[in-house]
């Protein structure tokens, strides 16, 4: 039995892990009784009610000050996402010269 491709970075060197396949280059995991449609993406707007996808860019819209520290995030702070979660803070991303943070959606535009 063939196992299918990684829908997310067309990987063949897809693997079973009980329930689930898996891709050991980009790392995505699905339901193996799932057809690739069937995948559910989670929609995330910025502030504007643009769409968020990973991988996309974004800039702060607002000074955010960081909790436990001292320091503010300034508007106009480019980031990369890196992922969307679910929860209040829906943005993993890496913000410049900061490192990884969690955001949430409604502070970012799109770039």
């Amino acid at each position: 039995m063939s196992l299918p491709p990684c829908p997310k970075c067309q990987s063949e060197f897809t693997y079973e892990d009980q329930a689930l396949l898996v891709c050991p280059e980009c790392g995505h995991e699905w339901d193996k009784t799932s057809g690739p449609d069937e995948e559910q993406a989670l929609s995330v707007k910025d502030a504007n009610g643009n769409d968020l996808l990973e991988g996309d860019n974004a800039t702060l819209i607002k000074d955010l000050k960081v909790k436990g520290s001292s320091s503010v995030i300034k508007i106009g702070t480019k980031i990369k996402i890196n992922r969307i979660v679910d929860g209040d803070h829906n943005i993993d991303c890496r913000v410049d010269k900061i490192g990884p943070m969690m955001l949430k959606s409604e502070f970012v535009k799109k770039s």
